[in-house]
């Protein structure tokens, strides 16, 4: 299958002579099978080769799928019982596959390889029981937008007749990346524009010195790609990050979508729900009539005109960076933090995946095992060093802040927000993009097209565990 990679990373077995029959059966060879979308297995090699060093008896079939192909085929794999033990799921996705994973146990038993005596040393294996993180460690070493996504209320009753609620760790990530802005810096130098922007009303000041257009009012340099939806790249996290940051609540702890409504902290100074001005702001920039005009709905995908040299603010995420270095190599690139709205709280936004772990897997100690290991901060630091993305764990963040390519999308991490909890992000994604283009194209007004989007959002939200 093309864009596949299936490597087997490690395998062995280790002596089990004179060994207990339960150790013997904990370390009898096992096969963990792991899904991915984002890395080669070369960014993990470290840390699989720490694991089989204390585990030989463990193979890690590591497999990478193209992101077009991936849940079709995780979809398919798990519902006829031959999918991984370890999945990708990312942070939008995880209410919708809830009910096909487990929840991390409070301990794992496997069988680890020691080396015992004082007088002759010998190497043998030893069955522990290891306590994975619990809900309090994990809350005190993750971002609060990581443990609003991972850490659910979950039956994990095995009496089928009885009902057992609590807070578990559904999924764990490794690395959180956040939305920032990319800067064509030559464009700003031939503006005169010395001092990349930092608010919306100082990029609001910028973009119009930055956009061009022909004698027929055609735009031939775009101030910023923002403004449209469907050729956006990510405009629904852009358009929810603004109406975050003007102090909209997104959704509620169920999920249910309130950003079509006036937060309750501001009933007594707003007189309208915050979302109508964000989304009047972000629909100005594709508004012909407005100065701030710089974007329509005719151009090309936002990332590919930014390649091209033509946009001066690109709002992407580091996972751009890649193919914003390959695609144009000659480009005087600038990475700045995501623009703020003065005097309000700093908010940014999260876009991240998580390793979860299968519902039908075989190996549930030894799968959750290994995700407790790869996420010790000397395991994850080998990966996001290898990887070059920015830390999910807040101690790690730090040293990470002076990095060229990862430091701004560092920098947002422990201010950066989700909100979604339906069960089918595409439909949201799609209900924020039609939202825009509605406004743009007339078809509804802003508190019309606002209701109606979050009506949406809503028949995606379920409400039972």
């Amino acid at each position: 299958m093309a864009g596949l990679l299936a490597i087997a990373v490690f395998s062995g077995q280790g002596c089990t002579k004179g060994l207990s029959p339960e150790v013997q059966q904990a370390t009898k060879r096992i096969e963990i099978n792991i899904w991915a979308v984002n890395d080669d297995t070369d960014v993990y090699q470290k840390i699989f080769s720490d694991y089989h060093a204390l585990h030989p008896y463990v193979t890690i079939n590591y497999r990478r799928l193209r992101l077009e192909e991936y849940e079709n085929e995780l979809l398919n794999a798990l519902a006829e019982d031959r999918g991984p033990d370890i999945f990708m799921v990312h942070n939008t996705w995880i209410s919708k596959y809830l009910t096909k994973m487990a929840p991390m146990p409070l301990t794992t038993q496997v069988a680890t390889q020691a080396v015992v005596g004082t007088v002759k040393k010998e190497t043998t294996y030893v069955l522990q029981t290891d306590k994975s993180i619990s809900v309090k460690q994990y809350k005190d070493t993750y971002p609060d937008a990581v443990i609003k996504d991972t850490v659910r209320v979950v039956n994990v009753s095995t009496n089928p007749d009885k009902r057992q609620l609590e807070q578990r760790i559904m999924s764990v990530p490794m690395s959180v990346d956040t939305l920032a802005m990319y800067v064509n810096k030559d464009l700003l130098n031939a503006a005169g524009i010395a001092t990349v922007p930092t608010s919306w009303s100082s990029l609001q000041q910028a973009v119009p010195r930055l956009t061009k257009q022909d004698a027929q009012g055609k735009l031939t340099q775009f101030g910023a790609a923002i403004g449209t939806g469907y050729n956006v790249e990510r405009a629904p996290d852009l358009v929810a990050a603004l109406m975050m940051q003007n102090g909209s609540e997104m959704s509620a702890d169920d999920g249910t979508p309130t950003f079509n409504f006036i937060p309750t902290a501001l009933r007594d100074v707003r007189d309208q729900p915050p979302a109508y001005q964000a989304l009047a702001f972000y629909t100005d920039f594709a508004n012909p009539a407005k100065e701030v005009y710089t974007w329509n709905n005719e151009q090309d995908n936002s990332l590919d005109a930014f390649l091209q040299g033509r946009v001066a603010f690109f709002f992407g995420y580091n996972y751009h960076l890649p193919t914003i270095r390959a695609g144009a190599p000659k480009l005087n690139l600038g990475i700045a933090q995501l623009p703020q709205i003065e005097g309000n709280p700093i908010v940014n936004y999260a876009n991240y995946w998580t390793w979860g772990v299968s519902k039908k897997t075989k190996y549930l100690d030894t799968s959750w095992n290994l995700l407790n290991f790869m996420i010790k901060p000397e395991e994850a630091k080998k990966f996001l060093d290898e990887a070059h993305r920015p830390a999910a764990e807040k101690s790690l963040l730090p040293d990470q802040l002076e990095d060229e390519d990862v430091g701004v999308f560092a920098s947002q991490v422990l201010t950066s927000k989700s909100w979604y909890r339906g069960t089918d992000p595409q439909a949201m994604e799609d209900a924020l993009e039609e939202m825009v283009n509605n406004v743009l194209g007339g078809i509804e007004d802003i508190p019309t097209a606002v209701k109606n989007a979050a009506s949406k959002v809503g028949q995606t939200v379920k409400y039972s565990y």
